[in-house]
């Protein structure tokens, strides 16, 4: 289906009380434009114009990250560079871009819940000439606030009355409700958007105008009814933003519960869209799965841990960690109160506990990093045991330097590895020492100081005080 999304992302969002585009904002971990385009996207619409205004760098800036490296998703911006309403920023769109065919779907840039289907379905509703408009309607619980629908015999829209201008009657007989998301025939939205006025208090041009003057050049205006309200509504404040990001979380959460994954505590977990989980993983209250993270079959993640763009082997353990593009291989032990950076990469059977911190290391098969160490740019062996309280010392103040550590070292208790440095297989460091040399094979390394005892030492210091 060759359709058009002009999203309106042009708004300053007063109501945030922020210093960044309210589109911005982010729920689950995605920005909230980016869950619209998503769903455009993934609704087949082959363009996808974004209305920016407030903040335009910014969310012009985001967009590019965002999607600026995929070839199936070219993302225009169209500048608003006036405010004067949504039925000004749509021209201004048509006006950039020269659309004036097939069906254009106008969504707005808060509308993070609404899903790719109900897109694909507003797009066909006006795709067969049959109507020349489409709005997206639906019956919420407390419909105070939004413009009522009074629609003909034939269930095609008479007229838009806002909810300031409904009567008692209207406001209690008219259910069918205005989302503010409108869909058009591409050709008769170019012909006519022209001839949206701004005589009214605030002086803007409001795209529901649309309506009675398709009607008054012939033409029918349809509805295209959601059936969980809950898709249309919009963010306009923290509170907003607060109860939207849970009801997404619910969904996600449930979409994973349906495919196999157990969760203790649905309330507590949150899982950004995107996210992968095998089947019979146990997540435990208090986790948060980020960004491209993706987490095997077998697994128990949590409590208390977030995964930001980490892949996570099947079988393995991740309790209370941070993580951040971080690859964990299968059968890996890793936590409580672990830290693992971008680069970490800790591979099958291997131990990362308590207090650790992995830093741009690999981390080789079935070796132990148990508590209480930091282990920066090194590459590690197999079968390799670090000791309590050791940290490879990465940093000269300029450079990061290399650790290399061979297969099966054992490298005793609080062992200072002053990079670079090489340290060779079946290798043992004494406890306590400074690593500054190279290592062979098969050696032990031992640097200490001769032990001094000073016998009667307690008792003449009493003495003196």
């Amino acid at each position: 289906m060759e359709a058009t999304a002009i999203i309106l992302a042009a708004g300053e969002g007063t109501r945030m009380k922020s210093n960044h585009a309210k589109v911005s904002h982010e729920i689950l971990g995605k920005p909230m434009i980016c869950w619209v385009v998503d769903a455009a996207l993934a609704a087949g619409v082959t363009r996808v114009v974004v209305v920016i205004g407030s903040h335009a760098d910014e969310v012009r800036t985001l967009l590019e990250a965002s999607y600026g490296t995929r070839e199936d998703a070219h993302i225009e911006c169209v500048e608003q560079t006036e405010r004067l309403g949504t039925g000004h920023a749509v021209r201004v769109a048509l006006d950039a871009t020269g659309i004036d065919a097939g069906p254009v779907v106008v969504l707005n840039g808060d509308l993070p819940l609404i899903q790719p289907q109900t897109v694909e379905q507003f797009a066909q509703s006006v795709a067969d000439g049959s109507c020349a408009a489409s709005i997206l309607t639906c019956t919420p619980p407390d419909p105070f606030g939004y413009g009522r629908l009074e629609l003909d015999e034939h269930g095609d829209v008479v007229r838009n009355i806002e909810q300031k201008d409904c009567t008692p009657e209207q406001a209690a007989t008219l259910l069918e409700c205005n989302m503010g998301c409108y869909a058009f025939d591409g050709a008769q939205l170019a012909a006519h958007i022209g001839e949206v006025g701004c005589d009214n208090a605030q002086g803007e041009y409001y795209l529901p105008d649309m309506i009675e003057i398709l009607r008054s050049a012939g033409q029918t205006v349809r509805i295209c009814h959601l059936d969980d309200y809950r898709e249309a509504l919009g963010v306009n404040s923290r509170a907003q933003l607060a109860q939207i990001t849970a009801i997404a979380r619910d969904r996600e959460n449930e979409r994973h519960m349906a495919e196999g994954v157990t969760i203790i505590d649905p309330t507590s977990t949150w899982i950004a869209p995107g996210v992968t989980i095998g089947r019979d993983t146990v997540v435990w209250p208090l986790t948060f799965l980020l960004g491209d993270t993706h987490v095997g079959e077998g697994c128990v993640v949590g409590p208390n841990t977030r995964l930001t763009d980490c892949r996570v082997g099947d079988g393995s353990s991740v309790e209370e960690t941070v993580g951040i593009q971080a690859v964990i291989e299968r059968e890996v032990s890793v936590g409580p109160r672990a830290y693992l950076r971008p680069g970490a990469h800790i591979l099958d059977h291997a131990h990362v506990g308590t207090h650790v911190e992995i830093k741009n290391s690999t981390i080789g098969e079935g070796s132990k990093v148990p508590h209480l160490s930091y282990i920066g740019d090194t590459q590690m062996g197999a079968g390799v045991n670090i000791g309590a309280g050791s940290i490879t010392c990465n940093y000269d103040g300029k450079h990061k330097n290399a650790t290399v550590i061979g297969d099966r070292t054992f490298i005793g208790s609080d062992t200072m590895m002053v990079a670079p440095v090489h340290i060779g297989s079946d290798v043992i460091t004494g406890a306590g020492g400074t690593i500054t040399k190279d290592v062979p094979d098969g050696a032990l390394a031992l640097e200490r100081t001769e032990q001094h005892i000073v016998e009667g030492y307690t008792e003449r210091r009493r003495a003196r005080l």
